[in-house]
């Protein structure tokens, strides 16, 4: 079910949607610049306060050119504020045409404290391990 849909004026949007399985996905398609990554990284926020879901999956797959560049501002700002919301579990996939990005590059997952950041190549493998992650005795939906 599609919660929200952030389009831009370049026609990149950010889509943020609940699956059937309970967790969120924030699906990235075209070029996002930093403006519009910070907005879809606020509005997750907004949302997740009303729900019950550590789970999170970060669709980048269509995503085109440069990630969404302020990874201090995710270690530094969003992720204490989305850990202290409950979030636990973050499914990241890359963009199809890259086996990395930033975020996997420079992320400091020490920053993470109790938030787990899975990094992955595809979809359907990122999906699996949610799935898991639901069946882990620290899951508290």
């Amino acid at each position: 079910m599609i919660l929200c849909s952030l389009p831009d004026a370049d026609g990149s949007r950010c889509t943020l949607s609940q699956e059937p399985e309970g967790w969120l996905r924030a699906t990235w398609r075209g070029f996002v610049d930093t403006q519009e990554a910070l907005r879809g990284a606020d509005t997750y926020l907004r949302i997740l306060q009303g729900l019950r879901n550590p789970c999170l999956l970060n669709d980048n797959v269509a995503l085109m050119g440069p990630w969404f560049d302020s990874i201090e501002w995710l270690e530094r700002v969003w992720v204490p504020q989305a850990a202290t919301m409950g979030l636990r579990y973050v499914a990241h996939v890359v963009q199809a045409d890259s086996l990395s990005d930033i975020l996997t590059v420079h992320f400091n997952h020490g920053a993470a404290g109790t938030l787990e950041l899975q990094i992955f190549q595809q979809v359907p493998e990122a999906e699996a391990w949610l799935r898991t992650c639901q069946l882990a005795p620290k899951f508290s939906a």
